[in-house]
């Protein structure tokens, strides 16, 4: 190898090293950029209704592909662990916690914040470590019933979930009349099994929850009550859906649904008096060092310091009178979507929603979510297959699930969603069609097989797809022009 002036790489490697560095994404690695750009394509003129995901802003985008990714750092703030020249990093994290506490209106003597969970499920899981402990209990809505995997799931031959594998987990239902959850068999489910930790919270939930009789089963049982409020986070930000934490003990999220972050999880915690006992003697609560304890060294090594300047900026946008405009758009979006589909035939589960999502009830259709999912998707309508009331297993979902909070970030109002309301009846309708075409034990894949080989069949999806394209590029997309 030749070397020049006592250097190992040659000046030439050198100049293409440099080359390498500075070079944009679109020059230095195009199947990379070509898969983005695809899916920017999609983003722009397709239809999002995926409860879960939502468009972040130009600055949240630009924060988190900034020098920030460069840094590493171990320790809070203050606390140097292996690494110097964090001085940024802790002015980032110390104005992250503070914007974070600003947004929910809580008192800093009263509450406290992690930042540092790289998402929603690590949160709550660093929190079983903290508060519950290996094979302690833990109580939380039932995956098919409408809550998140997180909060532990197993099935009879099966645990699912990671929470159910450590953890002892005893879930709740829904009525399965109403939809409504049953809070009555919840407590007296709750006397039995004596959880350590209930969670208050949901995935696929259109209701406010009832925080209050919560608390109280909590205290029956001298379990922490622990919010996720990961899909309302944004509401509850602005004040537009009842908010856990007057009730709770701890308060779980992620940054990017609702919230319209990045992609990140926050932890709250109380701080101060837990309980005076019948003599006036305090009990305190100690969550703030077995939060952070569990974090980091527990869980997680070094913070992700460009996501929490995301969420930073998430947080900040978040307190504006623009961010409560946009909420509550996002409930009167939902709102409209829901009886707009009412309209057209359709069952919603519970009758409605008070948030921003809506559970859609096939089964009066004669159809499954999984078929009407695939169907929707060809049309250029993203949505998710969930399923509903008494769903007999997993793999064959009864409904689909619907959000507003993508959509109402690119501008879309009440008529629009009517509008969409249409789309994906035409896109069920085109389903049914198809069904009818098949025996009635054709499977998924026979299914799959039959709308890509008919000729009518693609035919109609080539004409919705072009409608929903067309009527989806006409607003403006959230973010970096290009990428």
């Amino acid at each position: 190898m030749s070397q020049s002036n006592g250097c190992t790489m040659s000046k030439e490697r050198q100049e293409s090293h440099k080359k390498m560095m500075m070079s944009p994404l679109a020059h230095s690695d195009t199947e990379v950029f070509s898969i983005i750009k695809k899916e920017k394509h999609k983003q722009i003129y397709g239809l999002e209704l995926i409860a879960s995901e939502n468009f972040t802003s130009r600055a949240v985008l630009e924060a988190i592909g900034s020098c920030l990714t460069n840094k590493y750092s171990k320790g809070f703030p203050g606390q140097s662990y292996y690494y110097g020249g964090l001085e940024y990093n802790d002015e980032l994290e110390t104005l992250c916690q503070r914007r974070a506490l600003e947004t929910f209106g809580l008192d800093s003597q009263k509450w406290g914040v992690n930042v540092r969970p790289y998402s929603g499920s690590p949160a709550n899981f660093a929190v079983y470590t903290a508060v519950v402990g290996p094979h302690g209990r833990i109580m939380g809505l039932d995956v098919p019933d409408g809550g998140h995997l997180s909060h532990g799931y197993m099935r009879n031959e099966k645990k699912i979930s990671a929470t159910s594998m450590f953890f002892e987990t005893m879930p709740y239902k829904v009525n399965p009349e109403t939809g409504y959850i049953d809070y009555d068999k919840l407590q007296e489910n709750a006397q039995l099994f004596h959880p350590h930790l209930i969670i208050a919270g949901t995935t696929c939930y259109s209701r406010n929850l009832d925080y209050a009789r919560l608390r109280q089963i909590a205290d029956e049982n001298g379990a922490y009550l622990m919010g996720d409020m990961a899909h309302i986070g944004g509401l509850v930000a602005a004040g537009v859906v009842p908010s856990p934490f007057e009730h709770c003990d701890l308060v779980t999220t992620t940054t990017h649904k609702s919230l319209r972050g990045c992609r990140g999880g926050l932890i709250f915690y109380r701080k101060g008096t837990r309980s005076v006992d019948s003599k006036g003697k305090e009990t305190l609560y100690n969550l703030e060092f077995l939060i952070n304890q569990a974090v980091f060294p527990g869980l997680q090594g070094g913070p992700h310091n460009n996501a929490i300047a995301g969420v930073a900026v998430a947080l900040n946008q978040a307190m504006t009178p623009e961010f409560k405009a946009y909420q509550q758009q996002v409930l009167a979006n939902c709102q409209a979507l829901s009886s707009a589909l009412i309209d057209l035939g359709y069952q919603i589960v519970t009758g409605g929603s008070d948030n921003h999502l809506i559970l859609l009830d096939l089964r009066n259709k004669g159809t499954d979510g999984g078929q009407a999912e695939k169907v929707l998707q060809a049309c250029a309508i993203s949505c998710n297959k969930s399923n509903c009331l008494g769903a007999k297993s997993d793999s064959l979902p009864n409904g689909l699930r619907f959000g507003t909070p993508a959509l109402t970030s690119r501008g879309l109002i009440e008529e629009d969603f009517k509008k969409v309301a249409e789309f994906i009846h035409r896109g069920i309708e085109l389903n049914l069609e198809v069904q009818r075409s098949l025996d009635s034990k054709a499977t998924l894949k026979e299914f799959l097989q039959a709308l890509a080989r008919g000729e009518k069949f693609q035919q109609q999806v080539a004409e919705i797809r072009a409608e929903v394209e067309a009527f989806a590029g006409q607003f403006p997309m959230p973010g970096l022009p290009e990428l």
